[in-house]
C-alpha cells in the first residue's frame, strides 16, 4: 500500500483547509471591523424592553448610516435614498409569508410531537418535557436569537 498521498486528496484536503479558514476568518474580520458594535448591556442593568428599544434604535442608526454613505457614493441626495430603501422594505414585506402566531407554531409543534409518540421515536413524558420548555421559553424563538418567552420577549 503506497503511502504517498495522491493530487486528488491532497487537493481535497487544502480546499477543505480553506473552506474552514474562511468560515472562520470572515466572521472574525466582520465582527473586528463593525465600529458600531457595542457591548450589550447586562440582564441586571435594563429591561427586556430597554434592550429592544436599544437594538431598534441601533439599527435605526445602522440603516442610516448606510443611507448616507449609498447616497454620497451615488451623488444623490440621502432623503431620495432612504425613500427608495424603505420602498423596498415595504415590498419585501409584503412579498414574504406571515409567520404563524404563537399558537399555531406550538400548536403545530405538539402536533409533530403526538406523532413522534405514536411511532415510538418519544415517550409521553418527553413530549410534555418538550411542550412545557417551548412554553417556558426555553427554545429560540422569531429571529433566532436569545431565549424567548412566550411572547416573543427576550427572559434573562
Amino acid at each position: 500500500m503506497s503511502r504517498t498521498m495522491s493530487k486528488k486528496h491532497l487537493l481535497a484536503g487544502l480546499a477543505a483547509a480553506g473552506v474552514l479558514g474562511v468560515g472562520i476568518a470572515a466572521p472574525t474580520v466582520a465582527f473586528a471591523g463593525d465600529s458600531t458594535a457595542t457591548p450589550s448591556p447586562s440582564a441586571s442593568t435594563s429591561t427586556s424592553t430597554d434592550q429592544g428599544t436599544d437594538r431598534q434604535q441601533q439599527r435605526a442608526d445602522r440603516e442610516a448610516d448606510f443611507a448616507a454613505a449609498l447616497a454620497k457614493e451615488l451623488g444623490v441626495p440621502t432623503d431620495k435614498v432612504t425613500a427608495a430603501l424603505e420602498k423596498l422594505r415595504e415590498q419585501r414585506k409584503a412579498d414574504r409569508p406571515e409567520r404563524p402566531s404563537i399558537e399555531d407554531r406550538q400548536a403545530m409543534l405538539k402536533e409533530r410531537l403526538d406523532q413522534a409518540v405514536k411511532d415510538g421515536k418519544l415517550t409521553q413524558e418527553q413530549a410534555d418535557a418538550i411542550t412545557k420548555a417551548a412554553e417556558a421559553g426555553v427554545f429560540p424563538g422569531p429571529g433566532g436569537r436569545g431565549h424567548h418567552g412566550p411572547e416573543g420577549t427576550t427572559d434573562k
